[in-house]
């Protein structure tokens, strides 16, 4: 599977921003899991968002829940992010990632394709 990730980009706090991340499968089957991860400067990637197995619902790290939502657009084979609410502390490089829909969880130790990575910069 390949992941492309695009969107990022340098904005206020406040604002929006919402990312995409093109796969080379199809999003529609739930043989694949999709979410987000990031890295901030200095920090180690960690989790941010991602559909559950049966991609029927959502997940969400605490510190974006309420302010950030993953979805799909599957006739594009499409995730996107959209970022609300943006603070200075959500800048980072913000990764696609996916995974084989197994039992184990979306961390990134089982994270089996990533994508190239988009920088999202948020000013104060």
């Amino acid at each position: 599977v390949q992941l492309q990730a695009s969107g990022g980009g340098l904005v206020q706090a406040g604002a929006s921003l919402r990312l995409s991340c093109a796969a080379s499968t199809r999003t529609s089957s739930y043989y694949y899991v999709f979410g987000w991860f990031r890295q901030a400067p200095g920090k180690e990637r960690e989790f941010v968002a991602s559909f559950t197995r049966d991609g029927r619902r959502t997940s969400y790290s605490g510190s974006v829940k309420g302010r950030f939502a993953i979805s799909k657009e599957n006739d594009k084979n499409t995730i996107h992010l959209q970022m609300n609410s943006l603070k200075p502390e959500d800048t980072a490089v913000y990764y696609c990632a996916a995974k084989r829909s197994t039992s184990s969880s979306f961390e990134e130790p089982n994270i089996e394709f990533w994508g190239q990575g988009t920088l999202v910069t948020v000013s104060s």
